[in-house]
């Protein structure tokens, strides 16, 4: 890559490439450890995300600490966190098709920068876009592909077990097995 994560944090800050940027609040570039093996990417920033420009602070970013936490994860020390969309997309709606094209140039930058190991895609928006578009999260989360030497999968978005706490227990065996991936 030509560039460093400063610069390219910077450039992605003055983003207008799609409709979300009128929008914003703040770009919702990641956070985590830049020399991290795995990289966690999930859709888009909600109205928390939105308002501190860090991923993943809500509610459901809480319970993904928690759970990333209780198996030796944390976004201060060995994971990085992304999304496909940098820019919080109003109602909290899916990220359009569009909106994804438009953005989807600063999380390759970023994945070129990191280099992980390990992708993990935190919901459906994410696997289709990286994985397969035609992924199936409820069938298919957990399962495991490889791409260009990156292992990926895909687990439960944390705002769904907010919605459905039967998802959990999925959720919990996937993150396991992901930290015992790291491990090999």
């Amino acid at each position: 890559p030509d560039m460093d994560w400063k610069t390219l944090e910077e450039t992605c800050r003055g983003c207008t490439a799609c409709p979300l940027a009128a929008t914003r609040k703040n770009v919702v570039f990641g956070v985590g450890n830049p020399a991290a093996e795995v990289l966690f990417v999930g859709e888009g920033p909600g109205a928390n995300e939105d308002e501190q420009g860090e991923p993943f602070v809500g509610r459901a970013g809480q319970l993904l600490d928690k759970m990333l936490a209780a198996v030796g994860l944390s976004r201060q020390h060995n994971i990085y966190i992304a999304n496909m969309v940098k820019c919080r997309p109003p109602q909290n709606r899916d990220p359009l098709p569009e909106e994804q094209d438009a953005c989807l140039h600063w999380l390759k930058a970023q994945t070129a920068l990191l280099r992980p190991r390990i992708i993990i895609c935190l919901g459906r928006i994410a696997a289709k876009a990286i994985i397969d578009e035609n992924f199936r999260i409820t069938t298919q989360h957990g399962q495991w592909f490889t791409r260009g030497g990156v292992q990926m999968t895909a687990i439960y978005h944390p705002a769904a077990l907010l919605r459905d706490e039967s998802k959990k227990l999925d959720m919990w065996n996937d993150l396991k097995m992901a930290y015992d991936k790291m491990m090999e």
